[in-house]
Parts: C-alpha cells; structure tokens; sequence
C-alpha cells in the first residue's frame, strides 16, 4: 500500500472541495484531494452547468419553433427547425470536459495533488483510497468531507429501466415522447420545461398542493402560467404509487384520492438529494449528525478536531456556490486566518420559464422574525428592456424594515433575472438601505432599473408606474 502524508486532505471534488484545496495551495498548504468520479462533481458534470446547457438547447429550440410557426410579434419567420439531441448532447458534454481540464489545470496549478478513487475513513487522521493502480493510505492534520450529494430514490421507483433521476435525464440520446416528472421542485421542473419546450409531452406530479414549495404563490404564478402554456400538466397533491402493471407508466394518487395511470416513455424522479457519504466509512468517526447530515459549526467544523465538513453534506441550502464559499473559508482557517461563517445571505435561483431569484427573507419571513416591512414592487411591464426582449412576464420586489428602510430581502421573477441575484446578494451583505439602492445610478435600459425602481417604490415615488 502506497502511503501519503499531507497537512490537508480534501474528500471530493465538486465545486466545494476543489475551491478548498485551490486556496488551501494558493495560501502554501500541502494539500491532496481525492475524487472518486471526475473533477467537478455533480455540479459541473451531471447538474448545474450541463441542466443550463441543455435548457439553453431548449430555449433556441422553442425560438425557432415559434419563428416557423409564424408567433414571433416582430416580423422574424424561418423554416421548421430539426433537433439532433445526440448532437445537443455532445455539445453539452464538451462544454463539461473544458470545464473538467480547467478545475484539473487549476489545481495543478495550485500545486495540489489529485488521486483519483474511492476514500474511506481508518480513522481521524487516516483515509484509505481504492485507486486503480491498488489502494493509498493517506494521513493529514486536517480532513475536509465535500463528498456532496446524490438523487434521492424512492423505494417503489427504483431507478433503471425507463426511470431515470436528473444525472439519466442529461444523457439523453432521443426526446422521449411522453415524459412524467416526479417532484415539483426546481429540478424537476427545469429538466420538465426544456424537455417540454423539444417537443414532448410533459406531466409533473407533485405532493404538495403547489409546484416550487419555498417560494410565495406571487414568485410561482409566472412559472405556472407558462408552464400551462407549454402544454404540461401539473398535478399538485398527488401521489406516485410505482409502475403500472404492464410498467412503462405511473400509477398515482389524485388529489381527490382517485387512482390514475400515467403513460410515459421515461419517468424523472426529481424528488431530493440525500448526502453522499454511505461509502466514506463514517462509522469509524465519532460525528454528531443532523439527521443525515453532518452537523458543523460556524467554521464548519465538526465535532472532531480536525475534520471539516463543506456543502450538500452539511445540510440546506445544497447549492453550489454555498459549498464554494464554505471551502473557502476553511482553506482560510487551516492557514490560521481568523474566519467565521457570517453571510447575510445566500442567493438562490430557479432557472425556469421565467426565472425565480430570492436572496434573503421573503415577505412572509421577515414579518415571522418579527419586522414591521415596508415593500417594493416594480412589473417587468414597466421595463423596457424587458419589453424589447419579450420577457415582460415577472417582477423585482424589494423587503426592507419600516423602521429604519434596511433591505431584508430582494425576490424576482422574470427572464434574465438570475443575472440579478449579484446584485441583490451584494446589496443584502453590505447592508443597504432603500435610499442606497435608490439612489444609484442604474444603466439604461436593463432589467436592473427594475430593482432601483422597486426601491422608489418602497420609498413612495416610484417614477414609471
């Protein structure tokens, strides 16, 4: 067994750990990563990037349906489109394998080194690697777990076959015909309105009585109605039950508790993500857990020395750009800088038909926390940017405390606005009140007017409603 000694040891990949082991070399730290899959991680291989590229597939797909069929409201006309998905699918692919060689070229880079293979824990301070040139044994002061997440699984759907979970769902070769999303959440329904805008017949069957549960009905009905205007059924309060009898389809359980089968040619199951660390050999730790997840404090570090947790495994909100944050910070305090978790918020988007972008507290949230909230809302209406891109549908609105006009929080809806959320994040974390957002000067036409013009509105002198 070939052994390795290092100061820091990355478990994973993805956007967290490779972010924690750049920084950990850039500060001079003797750092190894281990991945058991590719560079990158679900993000960057089977989630986030290769989901947008493929909903951007779908996007120009629908444009030049429309401009054929003669909807456009500007005159532009062409000719039936055609859509090769084994193409689609490899474009796609190569935008993953630049990225791939990029966090690889990066890391090099940073003079980390990169072994390839399944971790397991011996201890606190030792992991065994399963690579396949044999097994490594490494020993580090400082462990960090970014082994990120995996799709949830239901026990009566298991996936194979024609059930596929969103990592089956971007490997797609052929447009299935008839699609069924199980869950109504971003995932599902971002693959459900790409795959919907290509041509097929989409049915999202969710259990709760609305589609994107954690945000307010104003942020969803613009979602909806284009989803219904797409063509897909959405059946709230339902309940998937497993394959019909011949399989090939879903039987559920309406609303009203009446029986339905539902035909599909595949069946996305987008019902959540669950930590990926059943192989990492936790057992032989002593970690206090939060249900699943690993509980961390506000250095992310667990509940023994030395070992740090990052990301999907510690818990909600699983996004990205949180775990990247995070394996910053840690990489800090290992080079003994003075870090602390403190974020005023973490933006979230939904890339849907339009676009949903919350970052800090909703309307609802913020009277909860016991505020008394002035708001401010501008239509896309009223945007002209908006208007010359077709994408008049959505809002900005703004949360701010009556008492002294701090902002809370900032949500919106609309096409193009998760180009927004830096924005809002930043406004947010350096503590703006409505008069700083007011009173800056926002570039003309662009859909930040909007946010500017929420503010005003708030303020009681909105200028173009």
């Amino acid at each position: 067994m070939t052994d390795i000694t290092c100061k820091l040891l990355v478990i994973g990949a993805g956007p967290g750990g490779y972010v924690c082991a750049i920084r950990a070399g850039q500060l001079g730290i003797d750092t190894v990563i281990v991945e058991s899959t590719k560079l990158g991680g679900t993000c960057l291989n089977i989630g986030c990037i290769p989901s947008k590229a493929m909903i951007h597939v779908a996007e120009e797909f629908e444009k030049a349906a429309h401009a054929a069929a003669g909807k456009t409201p500007f005159g532009l006309t062409a000719a039936e489109p055609k859509l090769d998905m084994k193409q689609a699918v490899a474009w796609k692919d190569g935008i993953v394998q630049r990225l791939n060689n990029g966090v690889a070229a990066l890391l090099r880079k940073a003079k980390v080194k990169i072994v390839h293979g399944q971790a397991r824990f011996r201890d606190g301070k030792t992991v065994t690697v399963e690579t396949e040139t044999g097994p490594k044994l490494i020993k580090a002061e400082t462990i960090v777990i970014a082994t990120g997440s995996v799709p949830v699984e239901l026990p009566f759907l298991p996936f194979g076959g024609n059930v596929i979970s969103s990592t089956g769902a971007l490997a797609l070769t052929e447009l299935p015909k008839r699609l069924v999303v199980v869950g109504g959440g971003y995932i599902g329904l971002e693959l459900g309105t790409a795959f919907a805008k290509l041509g097929a017949k989409v049915t999202v069957v969710e259990a709760q009585d609305k589609i994107l549960p954690l945000y307010d009905a104003e942020l969803t009905a613009p979602v909806a109605k284009s989803l219904s205007a797409l063509g897909i059924e959405v059946l709230t309060g339902a309940k998937a039950l497993g394959p019909t009898a011949k399989g090939g389809g879903l039987r559920i359980e309406t609303a009203d508790g009446k029986e339905r089968e539902l035909q599909a040619d595949k069946i996305l199951v987008t019902v959540g993500r669950a930590p990926a660390t059943s192989r990492l050999g936790l057992d032989e730790l002593v970690l206090d857990m939060d249900g699943r997840f690993i509980r961390i404090g506000e250095r992310c570090e667990t509940s023994m020395r030395g070992i740090y947790a990052i990301g999907d495994v510690t818990g909600e909100p699983m996004l990205a750009h949180r775990a990247m944050t995070q394996g910053e910070m840690v990489a800090e305090i290992v080079a003994g800088e003075p870090r602390i978790w403190d974020k005023a918020c973490i933006p979230a988007i939904c890339f849907t038909d339009p676009e949903i972008v919350s970052a800090g507290l909703s309307p609802t949230e913020a009277k909860a926390a016991g505020f008394a909230v002035k708001l401010g809302q501008f239509p896309f209406q009223a945007n002209g940017r908006a208007m010359t891109r077709h994408g008049e549908a959505g809002f900005v609105r703004v949360v701010a405390r009556a008492d002294n006009h701090l902002v809370l929080g900032i949500q919106a809806v609309g096409q193009g606005v998760s180009e927004l959320s830096a924005a809002f994040g930043l406004a947010i974390e350096m503590g703006a009140r409505l008069e700083d957002i007011a009173g800056t000067i926002h570039a003309h036409p662009t859909l930040g007017e909007a946010f500017q013009e929420s503010a005003l509105k708030a303020l009681g002198h909105a200028l173009h409603i």
